[in-house]
């Protein structure tokens, strides 16, 4: 666990934009209490890779934090491990309940994130939580009223249909549904091995 004074010795880069930053991973994910987000930034400080993901409640250890987060980061993006010095910075977006100011989870999330980005050869960046009073970034005390933990529920629900209704198919004449494939007669196989 890292507190305060432990996070700001790291010297952890500063956010360019972290109003849009937020903004854009929001968009993106539409993280609910509960939700991490893990994001990666390239050179420019832009968004090249994230993911998002839900740990179980009950696991509250730095370890178990670092390793969903290091297999997020393995899903999402190649390691950095063989460049002399990391080029592109992990970021964490917590969306959490209760108040803005850290906590021990926090601390725990830090470690995780600082962990897994020097595992995965990238730079140890922000730390952000989002919670009812809005975004935070843990350490240098930018903050913003918008999006919150409940920002998600807000927006219009998109969902994504592929099929056309039943109706319309049924009417269709063209739509036939898909039948399985035939098997033709199988020929028997013969094994010959050499001694």
């Amino acid at each position: 666990m890292l507190d305060l004074t432990a996070w700001n010795e790291l010297d952890v880069p500063l956010l360019r934009a972290p109003r849009e930053f937020v903004a854009e991973l929001h968009q993106r994910h539409l993280p609910q209490p509960g939700t991490t987000v893990i994001a990666v930034l390239d050179a420019e400080h832009r968004v090249v890779a994230s993911a998002s993901f839900t740990p179980r409640s009950h696991v509250t250890d730095g370890w178990h934090h670092r390793n969903a987060i290091l297999t997020q980061l393995r899903r999402i993006t190649p390691h950095d491990l063989r460049l002399s010095a990391p080029n592109r910075t992990a970021v964490l977006l917590r969306c959490r309940e209760g108040g803005p100011d850290w906590t021990e989870q926090d601390g725990a999330w830090m470690w995780a994130l600082r962990d897994a980005a020097e595992l995965h050869g990238l730079r140890c960046g922000s730390y952000l939580t989002l919670t009812p009073a809005g975004w935070q970034s843990i350490g240098d005390g930018r903050r913003g009223r918008n999006p919150h933990s409940g920002s998600w529920a807000e927006g219009p629900v998109h969902t994504v249909t592929e099929l056309p209704p039943r109706i319309a198919r049924e009417s269709d004449h063209r739509w036939r549904p898909a039948r399985p494939a035939r098997l033709g007669a199988l020929d028997a196989v013969r094994r010959t091995g050499t001694r």
